[in-house]
């Protein structure tokens, strides 16, 4: 569709459906979006000309369950998120991609770079496409040139996965464009995080990828990282007459991979004391009948470490626990393990704040005034993510939602809630 004939589409409602059942956009949001999606279309015909123009769409991810499981070979919990990075794009036919992201630079990857991971591009959104070409490449498919102009409202910082949208999109662009999307979404999540570890350099696990590709609530089974059990799950928290809020504390994240580092690196000691790569390959039992029979276990390996593998046998048993009760439609069930895994994130796991820096607490402030605010209403909240700084995850009933982020706004500054829903479409061509 040329930039005319689509503008017009959108301009009369044609993505109004698709928006609001499929990407969960608020029916009060509708006017700002169809603007958003315009805009792209003439930002894309400004750098790259007219044509024959698709639109692509990615949600961002929030990790519901699971804290720090998956590089154990655990279990975990996510959904997508009606936060999402969008493209325009359409073919060319030079073989060479091109990529202007609103506010950074154009990348331009020839075909060339698919060839071998390049570590003079380390870390760099260019690594990605290439890195996404070679993984479609290896699997069989087809790839080509195209010129895409994306925006995204997955803020980076957030802890919402910008990163894993954007290496998902590409994919979603080529599977689209060159493979009549007959790609899956997994496999696309698949390569994203192949992309991700080899042509990018970051070591990462599989969940931000998947729940950005798949959308809804999903649970996944690292048991086999490399083939990894992933079940979708139809379950609407609109229905609940509750909202998903992230709240972004502003902590300061500098010096702070000693502190991430050091969860996988106990639990691993812990494993390594049982005689197994990773805690998945035993059990809270050994570990219990391991510290009464070896007295001087708890000294080579600390109280912290020992807390931290409790905290993922028990995590990977809310995980189940929850998924029943996503499966049932029993939304009390699921919100307790909300609280048990913040609670256990909280005490074992300890990653909420950081011991270098005890004066700076923005995670404990933000769920100790969300708990307050939440008190009586059956809201519930955890810490978000890797911890230690960034993102709190709260359900808030939605006719507080309003009042809650006027709260959390005052105290770690404007825009400093996201009020979000889970999205049930994960990569997808809108048109």
């Amino acid at each position: 569709m040329d930039s005319q004939k689509l503008i017009e589409y959108i301009s009369k409602g044609g993505l109004d459906r698709a928006l609001s059942e499929d990407l969960a956009v608020a029916p009060e949001s509708l006017p700002a979006q169809r603007e958003r999606y315009i805009r792209s279309v003439r930002s894309h015909v400004d750098l790259y000309g007219d044509g024959d123009l698709s639109v692509f769409s990615v949600g961002g991810r929030s990790e519901i369950s699971g804290n720090h499981t998956d590089h154990n070979h655990g279990k975990v919990i996510a959904a997508c998120v009606n936060l999402d990075i969008l493209a325009v794009a359409k073919k060319t036919d030079d073989g060479t991609i091109r990529v202007k992201s609103e506010g950074f630079p154009e990348d331009i990857v020839g075909f060339s770079r698919t060839e071998a991971p390049d570590p003079k591009y380390y870390f760099t959104s260019s690594a990605v496409i290439a890195g996404m070409e070679k993984a479609f490449l290896n699997a069989g498919y087809k790839v080509g040139g195209f010129d895409a102009y994306t925006t995204s409202n997955v803020l980076k910082g957030s802890g919402l996965s910008s990163s894993a949208a954007f290496e998902v999109m590409i994919g979603n662009i080529l599977n689209h464009l060159y493979n009549g999307g007959r790609v899956p979404n997994v496999e696309i999540a698949k390569m994203a995080q192949f992309s991700e570890n080899v042509y990018f350099g970051k070591p990462c696990g599989l969940m931000d990828q998947t729940a950005c590709a798949v959308g809804g609530f999903i649970s996944i089974d690292f048991r086999d990282p490399k083939d990894p059990v992933i079940e979708k799950y139809d379950f609407d928290l609109g229905r609940e007459g509750c909202e998903l809020c992230i709240v972004n504390t502003g902590g300061n994240h500098a010096d702070l991979n000693e502190d991430y580092a050091s969860v996988p690196a106990d639990m691993k000691k812990v494993a390594a004391e049982l005689g197994v790569p990773v805690l998945r390959e035993t059990t809270k039992e050994a570990l219990l009948r391991h510290l009464t029979e070896d007295k001087s276990a708890r000294e080579r390996l600390g109280d912290r470490a020992i807390l931290r593998a409790f905290h993922f046998f028990e995590e990977n048993v809310r995980v189940e626990a929850q998924k029943t009760a996503l499966k049932n439609g029993d939304f009390e069930a699921f919100k307790k393990g909300v609280t048990e895994s913040g609670n256990s994130s909280f005490k074992f796991l300890q990653n909420v704040y950081t011991v270098k820096n005890v004066r700076e607490q923005g995670l404990s402030l933000a769920l100790c005034l969300t708990e307050e605010f939440l008190r009586g209403t059956g809201g519930v909240s955890r810490v978000h993510g890797g911890g230690f700084a960034g993102t709190i995850q709260a359900f808030v009933p939605r006719e507080l939602t309003g009042k809650y982020a006027e709260l959390v706004n005052s105290v770690f500054g404007e825009g400093s809630c996201f009020i979000l829903n889970v999205r049930p479409a994960g990569a997808c061509r809108l048109v």
